[in-house]
């Protein structure tokens, strides 16, 4: 699996074709893009999923703002990208949220078991891919596999 943070060490964190660094109203974000791989687990092997990760200038008060860019079909991730983890909220009922002690490092290993956990019902964000998966598997996982086809190589 390709990490973000590795990413960030090989590049510091500000250049490179995929990491940029902006400034506008004096705010200074760093934007990295990376792959994550999901190997031999689970619905979503062998896809390669792109994530965007914009470090906010008051990182690490506040969590990395984090959006997946390939199409996916996922319980806790929508077609346009919004992820829902619990440790990317700044406040979160659970407790398990974001905290100041938390590392990029923490993110990636959170991205990564959206992917091979056991997929999250209590609480999902793409409502339709929840209903879908407990409603029918096999034709959910059908489709799963349609999007790694077709998006995820």
């Amino acid at each position: 699996m390709l990490t973000l943070a590795s990413k960030l060490k090989r590049d510091d964190g500000l250049k490179g074709s995929r990491t940029s660094a902006t400034t506008s109203d004096s705010t200074r974000r760093v934007s990295v893009r990376d792959k994550l791989l999901v190997k031999d687990e689970g619905y979503y092997q062998g896809g390669k999923f792109q994530f965007e990760t914009e470090v906010p200038d008051t990182y690490n008060m506040v969590p990395p703002k984090v959006k997946c860019l390939t199409r996916i079909r996922h319980p806790n991730i929508t077609e346009t990208g919004e992820i829902c983890l619990s440790l990317l909220r700044e406040h979160s009922i659970d407790g398990t949220g974001w905290a100041p002690t938390r590392t990029l490092k923490d993110v990636v290993w959170g991205l990564n078991s959206l992917f091979t956990d056991l997929l999250n019902f209590d609480d999902p964000l793409n409502i339709e891919a929840a209903e879908h998966h407990l409603r029918d598997k096999e034709d959910f996982r059908n489709k799963v596999d349609d999007y790694i086809k077709r998006y995820a190589r």
